[in-house]
């Protein structure tokens, strides 16, 4: 446990779970999920918010029905760790909208990038985006999901 997590009781745990699967419930909906009343449930979501344990609430939107059915997951490995072309590379991949999760590995790999793209000509006009705003890229392996068996935004909360 972090010092944050520390911070947090069983009720907040609860609260938590509740909003991971339906973030659009009422507070007083949330309350009574987890045996609170309206105002002091509210309290402790204003509470979870400023401590950054909920960073934000968002609509899911499903990728199929907006004509972006194809998952690309990118390998990239580079000659340059340095901060200017770290600053470069985050810059780029910040602009690309199509690039919805970007990590920086240990390991083989130096950056894993996910894309949600319509096809894999869209995919290619990307590429060629980012191989032209970002120098040094030594080797890009592209993977293309052919079935999504498991996605999820919810985390595994303590019982």
């Amino acid at each position: 446990m972090n010092e944050t997590s520390s911070q947090l009781d069983a009720i907040d745990w609860r609260i938590l779970r509740v909003l991971q699967r339906d973030a659009s419930l009422s507070v007083a909906a949330v309350g009574e999920a987890v045996g609170l009343s309206a105002n002091p449930c509210w309290r402790r979501i204003r509470r979870l918010e400023e401590l950054g344990v909920i960073r934000g609430r968002v609509a899911l939107i499903s990728p199929e029905k907006i004509g972006l059915g194809t998952t690309v997951i990118v390998a990239i490995r580079t000659r340059r760790h340095d901060p200017e072309w770290l600053d470069a590379f985050s810059r780029a991949v910040e602009a690309i909208d199509e690039i919805v999760e970007c990590h920086r590995m240990a390991g083989d790999i130096d950056y894993l990038l996910k894309l949600r793209v319509r096809d894999i000509a869209d995919y290619d006009r990307i590429y060629q985006r980012l191989i032209a705003r970002v120098p040094d890229l030594s080797d890009v392996t592209s993977n293309f999901s052919m079935e999504r068996l498991k996605e999820t935004t919810a985390l595994p909360l303590p019982h």
